[in-house]
């Protein structure tokens, strides 16, 4: 599939030779794909530069410094922005991210093109115990930053992000340029009013025997994330208070109601007729679909898709070849 709207997006540093498979195995569900390399210091880069000359569908943006993965989506953002794209599936490099789902996820964008496209992540025997109950923790302050429901994992960064929305909150913010990107990217959406729509999408962890590499530092990290929902839930309760204080209540609404609806937009969990569609039609395929099933996505859990189209189907027999 050629999209002139939409398009894959790769931020890359230091993946080693799986770049290349990751790369391939995008192009062969979508076109175009861009791999922003920042700052890599490992040569990955140059068989995917290789690939690129043959490759129409194929760019390579290089970053003279590593800035981080929000810093390098913001730089293939606004490429993609000057060039006329409207959205990005933002994938990381290192084979985590299943491209048998880049159809379904683009397909429900295209459903609903306000809306982020979140994915839900479902994890093998491999993952490591520690990360996944970690994991729990930000879930739950997300949903306290949100009000509830709508950002069903905040950490899990294979998503189709409306770009002007995304670079319209992250360049208000200093914030959000390395690993609290993904968490910061969707709260700050959906404060921004951004509705939401959830899928389940497989996350593999790859061994080193399998070309897996992960940069992720248990301590430096983990301290950018409390230093990220420190920031995010001061920034929210000022401005609750504020507006709980200086809010009219002509209207009838409670001044503490009021208070959150500048917030989150509006309201965090309305949504356009076109997001309902595709939650109803996603609802319906998962009765219909037994892989969904086996994937967590029943229907009372669904937050949205769209029915599989030709393209899909094509996209997973490749994948499954």
């Amino acid at each position: 599939m050629v999209s002139a709207t939409h398009l894959i997006l790769i931020p890359s540093y230091n993946p080693g030779p799986r770049l290349l498979a990751t790369v391939r195995e995008a192009l062969e569900c979508w076109s175009p794909v861009w791999v922003v390399v920042d700052g890599s210091t490992d040569g990955s880069h140059a068989a995917v530069e290789e690939l690129a000359r043959s490759e129409p569908g194929l760019r390579v943006i290089l970053r003279p410094r590593n800035g981080g993965k929000g810093a390098a989506v913001l730089t293939g953002a606004g490429a993609a922005g000057a060039a006329g794209f409207t959205h990005a599936l933002v994938m990381d490099a290192d084979g985590q991210h299943p491209a048998d789902r880049i159809a379904d996820f683009m397909a429900a964008s295209e459903a609903a093109p306000a809306a982020l496209v979140l994915g839900r992540p479902v994890f093998g025997p491999e993952a490591p115990m520690v990360r996944l109950q970690g994991r729990k923790l930000s879930v739950a302050l997300v949903r306290f930053e949100v009000f509830g429901a709508g950002i069903d994992d905040p950490l899990f960064g294979f998503r189709v992000y409306p770009l002007a929305a995304l670079r319209r909150v992250l360049q208000a913010t200093g914030g959000g340029r390395h690993y609290d990107f993904d968490a910061e990217a969707a709260v700050r959406l959906v404060w921004a009013g951004t509705p939401t729509v959830n899928l389940p999408a497989r996350c593999r962890y790859l061994s080193a025997d399998e070309g897996g590499i992960s940069h992720f530092h248990y301590v430096r990290d983990n301290l950018r994330m409390i230093w990220l929902h420190t920031r995010l839930i001061a920034a929210l309760l000022a401005r609750m208070f504020h507006y709980a204080a200086t809010a009219a209540t002509n209207d009838g609404k409670p001044g503490a109601v009021r208070a959150m609806e500048p917030v989150i937009g509006g309201d965090a969990r309305s949504t356009s007729s076109s997001v309902r569609r595709v939650r109803q039609a996603h609802r319906r395929q998962a009765q219909d679909d037994p892989e969904q099933s086996r994937m967590g996505q029943g229907p009372e859990q669904s937050r949205g898709s769209a029915p599989p189209s030709s393209r899909i189907v094509a996209c997973r027999d490749k994948m499954n070849k």
